[in-house]
């Protein structure tokens, strides 16, 4: 029998596919006026300023977790409880209105997001700039290089998140577990204590998963611990930048690539902590390239697929989040965002 006629298929000349293709996908595009009138927070809608800002220097911090007391006596009083989420990370906090903290529950809540890694309160009435000033009892603000800030001036420290289903990553140009991050680790000074408030959630889909850097470094063999304690990794804002200016955005930072250990430690808990995630971690020092390939691709799938280091929550509106970057990674549930 004679073979079966070849069906032609037409394919794509090489050259008409784009090379070297950028994405950025934490770069939220800005928001169109459209119906601001009548939008409750269009004052805080992502603008994209063409200004430049100097570059970071090292700054004085003071841990505050470490002026707390461990049995939390001023955060536990007035009916205020703590239910932890998972055995590894998360705790919800009900009963404490953010508005009315005293120093000492400041602290006490500060430790008890070392320990929990995220800790979450629901129907919180504080508003932005009430959330600025505890963020700046915790230590100095960050001002993201690339992101979108609120349309409403002086609030150049607020990071905007404005998402819906047209504003989800490629995922021609990522897997999932690639947008597993901790915020800005480029960074000379990575964020620590970061507050996070949802003013409108989607009716569904949108959660938000953290997992564990203690619990991945505790699941590890004492050997691998060990080694893994003797090295430093490259942390770089590069791709993020470049995927910024690709989607034509403006850079008002120059992006940086900083040496972190890979693994630290906690100065509020003194508990160890895997401190990679593969939004940022590019390479390993000083060992062999297929040795670094290797051990990042082991350590990220931990973080991404690992149930038991994670916790998810589904947002309602005024939710607020205290979450430790220094010791949790964090993954947006973007596939299953409505209108």
């Amino acid at each position: 029998m004679a073979p079966p006629v070849a069906t032609e298929t037409s394919n794509p000349a090489l050259s008409s596919l784009k090379a070297d293709k950028i994405f950025n996908p934490f770069y939220s595009p800005g928001a169109h006026d459209d119906g601001d009138a009548s939008y409750k927070y269009a004052a805080y809608k992502p603008t994209f300023p063409k200004v430049s800002w100097p570059p970071l220097e090292e700054q004085p911090f003071t841990e505050r977790g470490t002026f707390a007391d461990p049995s939390k006596p001023n955060l536990l009083k007035d009916r205020v409880s703590i239910r932890n989420l998972t055995p590894t990370v998360g705790a919800e906090i009900t009963g404490l209105d953010l508005r009315q903290l005293t120093d000492a529950q400041k602290d006490e809540l500060a430790l008890l997001v070392a320990e929990r890694g995220a800790v979450f309160l629901k129907n919180q009435p504080a508003s932005i700039h009430e959330l600025l000033d505890l963020g700046r009892y915790y230590g100095p603000l960050h001002k993201h290089p690339t992101t979108g800030i609120p349309k409403e001036p002086g609030l150049e420290e607020v990071h905007v998140v404005y998402a819906d289903k047209s504003r989800r990553p490629d995922v021609s140009a990522y897997t999932r577990f690639e947008l597993w991050h901790s915020d800005v680790t480029y960074e000379i000074q990575p964020p620590g204590t970061t507050i996070f408030k949802v003013l409108i959630s989607p009716e569904q889909g949108g959660d938000t998963l953290w997992s564990s850097g203690y619990a991945l470094y505790s699941s590890l063999s004492p050997y691998l611990q060990n080694y893994l304690e003797n090295l430093s990794a490259v942390h770089s804002g590069v791709r993020q930048a470049e995927g910024s200016r690709a989607a034509g955005g403006h850079v008002r930072r120059e992006p940086v690539e900083t040496v972190h250990p890979l693994v630290r430690v906690h100065p509020a808990t003194g508990l160890k902590s895997v401190f990679v995630n593969a939004g940022f971690t590019r390479r390993i020092v000083g060992v062999p390239k297929a040795e670094s390939d290797a051990i990042l691709d082991f350590l990220f799938h931990q973080i991404a697929e690992n149930p038991d280091f994670q916790v998810r929550w589904h947002w309602d509106d005024n939710d607020v989040v205290l979450f430790d970057n220094r010791v949790r990674i964090i993954l947006s549930d973007q596939k299953t965002l409505t209108d």
